[in-house]
């Protein structure tokens, strides 16, 4: 059901830095570029992430209570993707682990503060 998620930035240039190094270990790259607005994703037609000035011209800020969750395939996926976010100068929000049963999920936040996490379902 999800299209894409946008998050605001303040420095365009740092942000794709980070995203382009980080959505690498997925598969993941640029789908759609301009001189405000970054996406990536795995192919036109897949759901993407996207970062943006935004539009207002107003400093971009975090949303108390929004997160984005990325899809893995493995927890040892999840750790590696949440290991390569903190590598790239993002901050921890809680190290991969079983949640809530079979919910495994690592929490981070990026360089401008917005919160996301990878995750995975673990099959027994």
């Amino acid at each position: 059901m999800i299209g894409y998620v946008t998050l605001g930035t303040n420095n365009l240039q740092k942000a794709s830095e980070f995203y382009d190094a980080l959505f690498a270990t997925i598969g993941a790259a640029r789908t759609f570029e301009t001189d405000m607005f970054i996406a990536w994703g795995k192919s036109a037609n897949a759901p993407a992430m996207s970062v943006t000035k935004p539009f207002n011209g107003e400093p971009a800020t975090v949303g108390n209570g929004v997160m984005v969750a990325i899809g893995m395939d493995s927890a040892d996926n999840v750790d590696a993707f949440h290991a390569k976010a903190l590598e790239l100068g993002g901050s921890d929000e809680g190290a991969p682990g079983l949640r809530v049963g079979s919910f495994y999920a690592g929490y981070f936040r990026d360089l401008d503060g917005n919160k996301l996490n990878a995750f995975c379902i673990v099959q027994d």
